[in-house]
């Protein structure tokens, strides 16, 4: 969504994208799930809210799950065992050092 302006491509995105999550959520050989920033994909209604607590309560017992972005919704924040909120101090984005990859995205 940061790239791009075109909604319906971004929500196919996000749909294909949930659709591989779900097989690393199936897969008890995975122990940790990193879904980045997967809030706003909920929040912009690309990834069905409902869909995803179901899928993250049905994942195997020993599997952990961190989840990024802001503005969490409820229902993620009931079913977390932790959630922090980060406080930015300081950004290279203020300075004008762009996004990078690896690091940024």
């Amino acid at each position: 969504t940061w790239e791009s302006q075109d909604k319906d491509l971004d929500k196919i995105k996000a749909l294909e994208a949930w659709k591989l999550t779900e097989e690393f959520l199936s897969d008890p050989t995975i122990d940790l799930v990193i879904l980045d920033e997967l809030t706003y994909m909920i929040n912009y209604k690309y990834l069905d809210e409902e869909e995803i607590i179901k899928r993250l309560k049905s994942r195997p017992k020993q599997q952990h799950v961190v989840i990024t972005g802001r503005a969490a919704c409820k229902g993620l924040v009931d079913i977390a065992d932790t959630v922090s909120e980060v406080k930015e101090i300081k950004h290279a984005f203020r300075s004008n050092i762009k996004a990078q990859r690896g690091i940024d995205f």
